[in-house]
């Protein structure tokens, strides 16, 4: 019998903790994701408007720059594995908090050495190669961060509301995201920023404050996060004995099964939040005849009022997911992702296209994102034992990551080139069918127990 039938037919009581604790373990777990996830969208927002320009050769076509641009942009997904198995070792192994504070301070450190590299026109191809390096180091960082705070929020949770408990680190998303992209938003229209200007200081050194300033950001994280304490839940693993020497080994043997359907369960909420963020924005600024000609600044602008829908429609999924069930809620938003795939063509054609259209396209688009991100955090960590949780759920979150989110941005721009805007709504569309076949194969986990090993 695996481990995770062990769970479904032995269960017992999960440990509980008091309200203020996990009122502290909520903000811990929300500031921890939401400076992650800041320091990951300054790098995509730049990814698009800056990179190209400073960090990569001069091309006549320019969408050969924005390529490589997004090239370098999903090495972070290929190293999130990597950070997964390596924290999930660790997290698995000594414990949740230790874990959270090393990925905060790997991410953090490589994320303000990106604000003092030197570019391509002062050190030639050493600029990007160290661009490189930096963003596959915020990639580890990351890899290990949304585990080990899904895991604090679910493993502390009261008696159905893990879902709910498990929203609040998933809220770090759009308040990064909202961050990052005011942040910029600022800066651009401080400095007169305006389409096709190099030369001006923002290109010159505005475009490094984002990233020198994140320094601040960690170390408010680092002092909230050292004050909590280890989760109930794996003080009891030690405590029984049963911790493993090797998660990774571990969790290949006993969890391969859940490890292939987290995986797929998550690809397409990857791949939505990566076309209506990072593609989308490069689509939306890109001259008429490439893309559909909005002022960088209007876009950010257009992007800004859209992440509210985002920020709504977690909360919104937490209280289903505990209410109808995580298997449920989730079959339901796949569908009208789906459907939402058809209305590419229509909002984004570029002889069409208004800031109207764009508008409703990224507010449907983040809704559903949130929609469909907001459970992800209570059920990947439910379909793995307590001795492998850490390990098992970062591998299918950040294995996602790759086929969902490190190359949407490339097959979009790609797609557009060769076949249109509708041809993108298609491709979401089979991953999101990939998906919901996935979601149909899993069990439902709301009433699991944490605990159980």
């Amino acid at each position: 019998m695996s481990q995770l039938q062990q769970t479904v037919t032995k269960p017992t009581a999960a440990p509980r903790v008091d309200a203020a604790t996990r009122r502290r373990i909520i903000i811990a777990s929300m500031v921890g994701t939401t400076i992650e996830f800041y320091d990951f969208y300054v790098y995509a927002t730049a990814a698009v408007a800056v990179f190209p320009y400073l960090f990569f050769p001069k091309n006549d076509d320019p969408t050969i720059g924005l390529l490589a641009s997004f090239a370098t942009f999903g090495l972070a997904f290929v190293a999130r594995p990597l950070g997964s198995i390596v924290f999930g070792h660790f997290g698995d192994r000594i414990g949740r908090k230790a874990t959270l504070v090393g990925s905060l301070l790997t991410m953090g450190i490589a994320t303000f050495l990106i604000g003092l590299l030197p570019t391509y026109g002062q050190v030639g191809i050493i600029a990007p190669a160290l661009l490189a390096l930096m963003r596959f180091c915020q990639g580890l960082g990351l890899g290990g961060e949304w585990s080990g705070a899904a895991l604090l929020a679910t493993e502390t949770a009261d008696k159905g509301k893990r879902a709910w408990a498990a929203m609040w680190p998933q809220l770090g998303a759009p308040f990064g995201f909202l961050v990052a992209n005011g942040f910029f938003l600022i800066l651009v229209t401080v400095l007169n920023h305006t389409d096709g200007d190099f030369e001006g200081a923002f290109m010159t050194w505005g475009w490094r404050i984002p990233f020198l300033l994140s320094a601040i950001m960690v170390i408010v994280g680092l002092y909230v996060r050292f004050r909590l304490e280890e989760t109930p839940v794996f003080k009891k693993a030690v405590e029984s004995g049963k911790k493993v020497k090797t998660p990774l080994a571990e969790v290949f043997r006993t969890s391969w099964k859940p490890l292939i359907l987290g995986t797929f369960i998550m690809v397409s909420c990857y791949t939505l939040f990566y076309l209506v963020t990072t593609w989308v924005l490069s689509y939306g600024i890109a001259k008429k005849g490439v893309g559909l000609g909005i002022p960088y600044l209007d876009f950010l602008k257009l992007q800004l009022v859209s992440i509210f829908a985002f920020i709504v429609s977690i909360p919104v999924a937490g209280r289903l997911a505990d209410s109808r069930g995580r298997k449920r809620t989730l079959i339901a938003v796949s569908a009208v992702m789906i459907a939402f795939g058809l209305t590419f063509s229509w909002l984004l054609r570029p002889d069409t296209a208004t800031e109207g259209t764009v508008l409703v396209f990224l507010t449907v688009g983040m809704f559903i994102m949130g929609l469909i991100f907001g459970p992800m955090s209570a059920v990947l960590p439910e379909l793995f034992p307590t001795n492998v949780r850490y390990t098992g759920s970062g591998i299918s979150y950040n294995v996602a990551s790759i086929l969902g989110a490190a190359i949407a941005p490339f097959v979009a721009t790609a797609l557009v080139k060769s076949y249109g805007v509708g041809a993108v709504g298609i491709y979401l569309i089979v991953v999101s069918v990939l998906s919901l076949i996935a979601i149909l194969l899993m069990k439902e986990t709301k009433h699991f127990d944490m605990s159980d090993i």
